[in-house]
């Protein structure tokens, strides 16, 4: 593999048509604190620590959101160990997508932005950390496909890599003409579809940037953002949809959902993939909505309507969204 060969000699690196440690210094620490009375901290920490990438000549940093959610400080280190203080953005939950903006010069110039729908099975990629070489490894996509979080989490078009990366939050996956084609999101079992024992990294689509760009630098959000929020986490279990947990005085548990419930039916929809209930469940308004269920407790059915919310009304930002 090529781009494996490249991280232990610059004989190697000098074949590729890019400047690998160039590419790699875009990808730089990210660290945030977040309060302890944050709805996000009992599940995502009160520190996070992953990735950032430079994608621009202001200091505007690409991350993934989970990182900087509910930030009251954001810090950045570069390569060289330079410490920059930074702010928040924007936070998309819909793409996944979180955007800071270093408050000093990085002095350093930007990765481009390159087209992720040209990645096929089998494509060699470069996962990149912040630490230079020492943080990168090559791989391959293994997957493209469709994606469903039980947090009630979306994409149309995952792509997934193997080997993992131990460092994947906001990791830059680099393609061999050296520009951005996804940020890092996950640690999976499945980087294949249907094999268990075969893990990887799951990385958000840079194609899906471009066109909600422009709307999250002036909204610090996007309109997708506000489809409404059910407040419970799910699963296939055994081609049914099984309610697995509950946000703590959610939508859901303020309906009268319980674990262990099995949606049956969304809005009047027969459903049995969280895709569907996904879909369904958004297609039916904004947040506030109230979305009709049909449920299986043991052995009896019952109708209900979930009155949703917006999720971000839970969340304590530093600036309004």
């Amino acid at each position: 593999m090529p781009f494996a060969a490249a991280l232990t000699g610059t004989a190697d690196a000098a074949k590729l048509p890019f400047d690998v440690d160039t590419s790699l210094a875009t990808v730089v620490r990210l660290h945030s604190e977040v309060p302890a009375d944050g709805y996000t901290a009992p599940f995502l920490g009160t520190e996070r620590e992953g990735n950032g990438i430079i994608i621009d000549d202001s200091g505007l940093i690409l991350t993934i959101g989970y990182l900087i959610v509910e930030a009251m400080a954001i810090s950045l280190t570069t390569a060289e160990g330079r410490v920059i203080p930074a702010e928040m953005i924007a936070y998309d939950y819909d793409s996944g997508f979180g955007l800071v903006r270093a408050l000093e010069d990085l002095q350093l110039a930007p990765i481009a932005l390159g087209k992720s729908e040209d990645l096929t099975v089998g494509s060699g990629v470069l996962v990149a950390g912040h630490g230079g070489r020492e943080a990168a490894i090559g791989a391959r996509v293994v997957s493209k496909r469709e994606f469903a979080g039980y947090w009630e989490y979306m994409l149309d078009e995952a792509i997934f890599t193997a080997p993992a990366h131990p460092n994947w939050g906001g990791a830059a996956l680099i393609g061999q003409d050296g520009k951005l084609l996804g940020v890092g999101s996950l640690y999976v079992e499945d980087a294949v579809d249907g094999q268990d024992s075969r893990s990887g990294n799951m990385f958000v689509p840079i194609d899906l940037l471009a066109p909600i760009m422009e709307e999250m630098l002036r909204e610090g959000r996007t309109a997708a953002s506000h489809r409404p929020w059910l407040g419970m986490f799910t699963a296939e279990v055994e081609g049914r949809i099984e309610v697995i947990g509950l946000a703590n005085d959610g939508p859901a548990e303020r309906s009268g959902l319980q674990v262990g419930d099995v949606i049956v039916k969304v809005n009047g929809q027969t459903i049995a993939t969280m895709v569907e209930l996904y879909r369904t469940a958004w297609s039916v308004g904004a947040a506030g909505v109230e979305i009709p269920m049909t449920l299986l407790r043991e052995t009896y059915a019952f109708e209900l309507n979930l009155k949703s919310e917006d999720r971000y009304s839970r969340l304590k930002f530093q600036q309004g969204y």
